[in-house]
């Protein structure tokens, strides 16, 4: 009994163990290596969500599991920015069989948004998921998966990854974690 409690305690734990909050991670200083400024022109290409101005000086871009109690935390603590940046969300299915459909029904909801804050005001509140459509479209799905398979290609180790451009020194960088507005501001230069 003993073996299979242990064995359930891993299971269920390690993949959170790839998600990551502030308290863990610093966010890494700007640079302007190849392999980041790569990771910023590979992220624009992925299939997410915006909030935040259209036409906004700086652009961050989250990759964000569903399953992730610090995602929906970054969620939060990014919404002071809301008027000043614009944040790409592009969701993996990386720690739970479930984030698949949880991302693609995100993805593929009338207003991504409004389903996002569904959805990660009850991670927070730990009471659940978003209402899910009955069925969650096969694109949305595709869209979902070459995001991981992007995100599996950055070689980052948890989630959330932020990829950013600082505005003032034209640098690119990334960091993983639930980090504050200030210091995701302090990341793009605003």
């Amino acid at each position: 009994m003993l073996r299979r409690s242990l064995a359930l305690t891993l299971f269920v734990g390690l993949p959170l163990m790839a998600c990551s909050d502030a308290a863990n991670t610093a966010p890494v200083a700007a640079t302007g290596k190849p392999v980041d400024i790569e990771a910023y022109q590979k992220a624009a290409k992925a299939h997410g969500f915006s909030t935040g101005p259209v036409m906004a000086s700086q652009t961050l871009y989250v990759f964000f599991d569903p399953a992730c109690p610090h995602c929906a935390q970054l969620w939060a603590n990014a919404k002071p920015l809301a008027k000043k940046l614009r944040i790409v969300w592009i969701p993996v299915g990386w720690l739970r069989p479930k984030s698949i459909e949880v991302g693609a029904a995100i993805l593929s909801a009338p207003s991504p948004a409004d389903a996002m804050e569904e959805h990660e005001s009850k991670m927070l509140a730990r009471t659940g998921t978003m209402t899910l459509p009955e069925t969650v479209p096969e694109e949305a799905k595709a869209k979902l998966k070459a995001n991981t398979d992007l995100f599996l290609s950055l070689r980052s180790e948890s989630v959330p990854l932020i990829i950013y451009r600082n505005g003032k020194t034209g640098a690119h960088g990334r960091t993983e974690g639930a980090i504050s507005a200030d210091e995701i501001a302090n990341l793009v230069g605003l």
